[in-house]
């Protein structure tokens, strides 16, 4: 730890202090003790209000903008908020555009994180428009009714069965056959 230097013409010692006299005393303007020119500097005087004296103002590495910071903020955890947020850059902007895959179906301007394409018609859809009938597919093989067919699969029991053998299974239970 560095000591103040002393008094104008007194003999300057101790540790961290340059020895001789200093005639021209000075005074840090952020910690205001009295410090010889060998330590007027923040750095030489390890000053403890540096951070009230010392402003930067950080500038963006991606769009060479300067970045304001107010008084105890960090500069790099500002730089990244704006980087997130403000940044006028092309790796910025590309970062933020998560939902990117547009809903083809018209009139809906629903964004999806992944491609939702149809089998059929190979076009891109919201998870609302996703199936053939939700979106007037003109693909091949479009079904003619919503309801399901006799061969669709139902969840039952742990197990995947059609309808015809749950059916079955059913008047089982109740007794019939």
């Amino acid at each position: 730890l560095l000591f103040p230097c002393w008094e104008l013409g007194e003999e300057r010692s101790g540790p961290g202090v340059a020895a001789g006299q200093d005639f021209l005393p000075l005074k840090c303007d952020a910690c205001e003790q009295i410090f010889c020119t060998d330590h007027i500097a923040y750095a030489q005087h390890d000053c403890t209000s540096a951070y009230k004296k010392d402003v930067q103002v950080p500038v963006c590495p991606l769009c060479n903008t300067p970045v304001p910071v107010r008084r105890g903020e960090m500069p790099d955890v500002v730089v990244g908020e704006h980087i997130d947020r403000d940044c006028k850059s092309d790796p910025a902007q590309r970062k933020r555009k998560i939902f990117t895959n547009k809903c083809l179906k018209p009139g809906c301007k629903q964004k999806e994180m992944m491609k939702v394409i149809c089998d059929q018609c190979h076009k891109n859809y919201c998870l609302k428009h996703r199936h053939p009938l939700d979106h007037d597919c003109s693909g091949a093989g479009r079904p003619l009714s919503k309801k399901p067919s006799s061969s669709w699969p139902v969840v039952w029991d742990c197990c995947i069965l059609t309808l015809p053998a749950l059916v079955l299974r059913r008047k089982m239970a109740l007794g019939r056959s």
